[in-house]
């Protein structure tokens, strides 16, 4: 792992306030919720500059599993990223949403889909993000989406993670009791189950024959996130 905390910073505030615009209600009377939400996320954590980051430079196409609001994709585009980008999550109303604000931004060979992860597994080849989804599902069913993601990786694609880690830290509680939280209001639609552990990644990781690498992600935060990036050569 390495050892430098913090060095990813948010986005640009100006990235953040376009991208956020993009979640703003079609009447001023509407929800304002995932507008205030995504200017909240992007502009304290360090998560899509760390991911861009990690996928700069790279060709293939990606695969967003448990995609959300597709922010992953504003913030690609944002920082002059082009890859062909997929979004694919079991909460459909969330990608309505974020189906239109893609639509909204303009955002270019940018598709999403609602696909029940627990059941199946979208057809792709390319690189593939898992990003604040391990945690909250079981372990059989991380084994399965690990396996899954490696699965998809072509050469040169990279299979990046954000998850929490079990190392036993106040960090790793602090994880914990806000996942819980996220899921008591409704946020999340569903709990933490258990938090990954390193060794056990890198085991799995090598036994593929992929390069991995382990990155503090928390920047100014007080969780406990890691961005993992699994690169097949």
């Amino acid at each position: 792992m390495t050892a430098s905390a913090g060095a990813t910073r948010p986005l640009p505030r100006e990235q953040v306030r376009a991208i956020a615009n993009a979640f703003l209600p079609a009447r001023p009377w509407g929800n304002y919720w995932d507008h205030c939400y995504t200017r909240a996320k992007l502009g304290s954590d360090p998560l899509y500059p760390g991911v861009c980051d990690a996928l700069r430079g790279t060709t293939a196409p990606l695969l967003d599993l448990g995609c959300g609001l597709g922010l992953l994709a504003h913030a690609l585009r944002a920082q002059g990223i082009a890859l062909a980008y997929r979004g694919v999550d079991n909460d459909a109303g969330k990608v309505a949403r974020a189906g239109r604000a893609a639509s909204r931004a303009g955002l270019a060979d940018v598709d999403f889909a609602t696909i029940d992860l627990a059941r199946e597994y979208p057809t792709h080849r390319g690189s593939v993000a898992l990003l604040d989804v391990l945690q909250f599902i079981p372990p059989q069913a991380q084994a399965r989406a690990l396996d899954a993601a490696i699965a998809m990786l072509v050469p040169g694609a990279k299979l990046v993670i954000r998850t929490g880690l079990a190392d036993g830290s106040g960090r790793a509680r602090v994880t914990r009791a806000v996942d819980v939280l996220s899921r008591a209001v409704g946020w999340m639609n569903a709990g933490p189950s258990r938090y990954p552990d390193a060794e056990q990644l890198r085991a799995r990781f090598d036994a593929a024959g992929l390069q991995a690498e382990f990155t503090p992600l928390y920047g100014d935060t007080p969780f406990n996130n890691w961005r993992v990036v699994a690169t097949k050569l």
